[in-house]
């Protein structure tokens, strides 16, 4: 797959100090004016995914995230948004979050989902790829952050 503009990496911790936050906004704004590939809509929002994961820790429905995301706004504005709704995370809270989702897929229930990815996209040999966030930097093209520098 090709780098897709306007999708931040899941690693991008611009919006709320949250790994994800910012792209899962991106993904409803593409999604909003009709960019969003194919091959993100059968998961789209879903609470099993990335999207449905934030939304579950923030306390907040994806749908109701989705329906203000499309009345417009920065990201900050909606950041805020969606913390007055549900969760405003403390510096703990987000600790937690970020370190469990950046890691998703190594050794843990997503590693099934990460190796199913990888071979489904012809890359199952590479071995540097271990979490979710790893497998879609990749796939989109970016250049993997090293070990430990997150």
């Amino acid at each position: 797959m090709t780098p897709i503009e306007g999708l931040r990496s899941p690693y991008d911790k611009s919006v709320g100090f949250l790994h994800h936050l910012g792209r899962m906004l991106d993904k409803i704004r593409l999604q909003a004016a009709g960019r969003l590939p194919e091959d993100f809509q059968r998961n789209y929002g879903l609470s099993f995914g990335l999207d449905g994961q934030l939304c579950g820790f923030l306390g907040v429905d994806f749908s109701a995230v989705d329906a203000r995301v499309k009345q417009g706004g920065t990201d900050a504005e909606i950041a805020e948004w969606v913390f007055a709704q549900g969760l405003r995370p403390n510096r703990q809270q987000t600790y937690v979050w970020n370190e469990y989702i950046r890691k998703l897929g190594w050794n843990d229930r997503g590693t099934a989902v990460v190796a199913r990815a990888k071979e489904a996209a012809g890359y199952g040999d590479r071995t540097e790829l271990v979490t979710v966030f790893d497998t879609i930097d990749y796939s989109e093209g970016r250049t993997l952050p090293p070990p430990g520098r997150l």
